[in-house]
């Protein structure tokens, strides 16, 4: 038997103490309150990027635009799938989830855009993009092994936002040819 492993007595009465922190035992290694205010701008990031998207899929106009507005939708979803799983991890760690709309924009690491051009939306959205990558990659070095659930939850959102950069990418480079 391994000399770093707690002993089942010990673990079973730790897991008594502090029942009404749920999740949040003592081998919990990050700074908790810290963890909550970077997912809520992180949920703002997310909100303000479905807000953007869904704008850009109801406005976009032009030759290319049905497979761009798609890409748009399907992006607006996938940010909402992201906003839920974070506003999910904070009540998780015991926080409320801030969806207040008078500060969702000062929250959020992404601007929003109110693009007219159908070129100038997709490149707003890859900056977008860019951001949230950088963002995230940021938060996930943070955490480290702080709090592994919810660095793995960034790792799986950073890599649809990475996949949204590629595709955002692909559009621009087929409407701007080299």
């Amino acid at each position: 038997m391994s000399d770093f492993l707690t002993d089942v007595k010990t673990l079973r009465e730790r897991a008594r103490q502090n029942i009404e922190k749920g999740p949040i035992t003592d081998s919990y290694g990050a700074d908790l309150d810290r963890v909550i205010r970077v997912c809520n701008e992180a949920l703002a990031t997310e909100l303000v990027c479905v807000l953007r998207y869904k704008r850009h899929y109801y406005t976009a106009t032009g030759l290319n635009a049905g497979p761009v507005a798609a890409e748009f939708l399907q992006h607006a979803n996938e940010e909402q799938q992201h906003s839920d799983q974070i506003a999910l991890r904070i009540t998780q760690l015991g926080g409320d989830p801030d969806f207040n709309p008078d500060t969702l924009t000062a929250r959020s690491h992404a601007e929003y855009a109110a693009s007219e051009d159908l070129l100038e939306m997709v490149r707003e959205d890859l900056v977008a993009e860019r951001i949230a990558i950088e963002s995230y990659s940021e938060i996930i070095a943070w955490l480290g092994t702080g709090d592994p659930t919810t660095r793995r939850m960034f790792e799986s959102i950073l890599e649809v936002e990475e996949e949204h950069a590629n595709d955002l990418l692909e559009f621009l480079q087929g409407m701007n040819p080299p």
